[in-house]
């Protein structure tokens, strides 16, 4: 699996302000709700069982497993201001991959989480990510494309 089938260019956000953890992940599960045709009330509760940390180096991947979608889905986003997610290393975040998953588990998409958390992790990546002046080249940068 690779990161351009879960994140569609549309789905690439710069410039995201939320005023905290709570907030973000609301404005999150709203934004994947109105892209898969579910509800925003069908998201974050899931999201929120997770307890979704930031893995650190300003970085969070909150993600979660729901019936009703077919195939992995993201958004990705880079927030104006970085905030508090709890993460590992006690850093604000200012990247963040919402990932939603089928609920049963099977052939590729039990590698996208994988996928997902490698391209993160990948020093160039974020950078690149980071310095992204528009969504078009947050996608690029987090597709490698």
């Amino acid at each position: 699996m690779s990161v351009d089938r879960i994140l569609a260019p549309s789905d690439a956000l710069v410039g995201l302000r939320a005023a905290g953890k709570g907030a973000l992940l609301e404005e999150l599960a709203r934004r994947a709700a109105g892209a898969l045709g579910l509800t925003p009330e069908a998201i974050l509760p899931a999201l929120i069982r997770r307890e979704s940390l930031g893995v650190g180096d300003g970085i969070a991947l909150p993600h979660a497993r729901l019936e009703g979608i077919a195939r992995p889905y993201g958004i990705l986003a880079r927030l104006r201001d970085p905030i508090d997610f709890d993460a590992v290393d006690a850093r604000p975040v200012d990247l963040v991959v919402l990932l939603l998953l089928p609920a049963v588990a099977e052939g590729e998409t039990l590698n996208a989480l994988a996928c997902v958390a490698r391209r993160l992790r990948d020093p160039g990546a974020a950078a690149a990510m980071r310095a992204a002046r528009d969504a078009a080249a947050l996608y690029a940068a987090a597709t490698g494309r």
